[in-house]
């Protein structure tokens, strides 16, 4: 994510440490390139400048009363500005109704019908809100049938009505539906088009002047760069909507639209999208994007992902286990699926500081676990339990039966002893460290 704008904002950013003090030179220097790396990004001139002119007024200003290091008051301002740029705080969504409406608008292709679904699974289970999902897509079969499957997966039903081809009619419908059956929120999928036309901006209009929606959220493909923010202004003229949604963030390495699309409209991007697995749909902070453009990675939404997959009961099994010497293969494959269960390895190794850096030129993919978890599948139940009980015979049928070298599999079980000393010696000393609640 914003692999490009992230080096080139940091061979900028390079170009003042050492300095002894900030001057008009070197700052002008180390502007033009932020500039450059933004305009790169395909963030407009006229937005690039004022951001880059902002930046320069504050380093000259602040260098009068600060003694900080050149380049480290350089990178707070720039943080500073990002943050404010994409909107300095994190906006939550209304969900108060009864029930809530939430209306779904954009482009073809933009993704709408799949946040539609993360959108219902993440007020489903953050929010603990029921989910009534609507296919106002009444114009393409695939795209209800899509919204059916996703919303079988998610638990969460789809209203459709077969053979009505007006949108408002099913949505009103859906809501007395929702109302009847004590649902709080209704999220309505619209119809999109693969350019902005009138019908398409007629109806949606119509949808929201009928509906009267809580919130309106306008989904747009962030790989598309500029003309997400100037689809983005379309839509908003006509329909007025309340957030942003940015989807596929995850594979944009230029970051123009995060970085603009709120400057260009004034509304708050809400979420962004970071894969496809259902619960891959982020909160979007503004002070932690802008962090992570910087490469100072994300602490915060690291450890707020592995709250979510902690189990403090589960713990105390392990701990018991560690120190009594109980710890097996079993307990090691269950602690590696809710590592899989935070998000791709790239996304997570992201959001540690300087981790980026480290593994730029790394290949690092979601099949990373796949050789130790072959190397375990090949295994009886009765050796997974007991690590000890591995000779030589054992391991020759492991590694053939998981396609792995004998190399590889001593490699990982050397791996996983080191690791069961560490994790025991951590646990025995004191309690295994525990991870705070979160609140609701």
């Amino acid at each position: 994510m914003f692999e490009s704008i992230s080096s080139k904002i940091e061979k900028a950013l390079h170009t003042l440490r050492g300095k002894g003090k900030i001057t008009d030179i070197n700052i002008a220097e180390t502007v033009k390139e932020v500039r450059k790396a933004l305009l790169d990004a395909d963030v407009s001139y006229p937005i690039a400048k004022e951001f880059t002119d902002k930046v320069k007024a504050e380093a000259l200003g602040r260098n009068v009363i600060q003694s900080i290091e050149p380049g480290q008051l350089m990178v707070k301002i720039v943080h500073e500005k990002l943050t404010e740029l994409m909107g300095s705080e994190a906006v939550d969504i209304n969900v108060k109704g009864s029930p809530a409406v939430v209306l779904i608008a954009g482009l073809q292709g933009s993704g709408k019908t799949t946040f539609s679904a993360k959108l219902a699974h993440y007020i489903k289970n953050k929010k603990n809100k029921t989910v009534m999902l609507v296919a106002g897509d009444v114009y393409r079969p695939a795209a209800i049938s899509q919204l059916q499957t996703l919303g079988q997966q998610i638990s969460v039903p789809v209203f459709t009505e077969e053979g009505n081809t007006n949108p408002v009619d099913i949505a009103q419908k859906a809501i007395r539906e929702a109302k009847m059956r004590g649902y709080n929120v209704v999220i309505v999928d619209t119809a999109g088009r693969l350019a902005v036309d009138e019908q398409m901006m007629d109806e949606i209009s119509s949808l929201k002047e009928n509906l009267h929606p809580q919130e309106t959220l306008f989904v747009v493909d962030s790989m598309t760069g500029q003309d997400a923010v100037n689809t983005a202004k379309a839509f908003n003229e006509r329909i007025d909507f309340d957030g942003v949604v940015l989807t596929k963030l995850d594979g944009d390495t230029r970051g123009g639209a995060a970085l603009t699309i709120r400057y260009a409209v004034q509304k708050p991007i809400k979420f962004v999208g970071v894969g496809e697995k259902m619960d891959a749909l982020d909160v979007f902070h503004p002070d932690r994007m802008a962090s992570r453009i910087l490469g100072m990675g994300d602490v915060v939404s690291l450890v707020e992902r592995a709250q979510e997959q902690y189990d403090e009961e589960e713990a105390r099994k392990i701990q018991k286990k560690l120190i009594h010497n109980e710890y097996n293969f079993e307990d090691f494959l269950s602690q590696v699926g809710q590592i899989k269960k935070m998000g791709s390895m790239k996304e997570l190794i992201g959001m540690i500081p300087g981790m980026d850096k480290l593994t730029k030129n790394v290949e690092i993919g979601d099949d990373a676990f796949k050789p130790i978890e072959s190397m375990i599948g090949s295994m009886t139940p009765y050796e997974r339990r007991h690590p000890s009980c591995l000779n030589g015979s054992r391991k020759q049928r492991i590694a053939a039966g998981s396609g792995r070298s004998i190399q590889e599999l001593n490699r990982f079980l050397k791996q996983f002893e080191e690791t069961r000393k560490m994790m025991k010696s951590v646990s025995t000393k004191g309690r295994m460290p525990q991870m705070p609640r979160r609140r609701r």
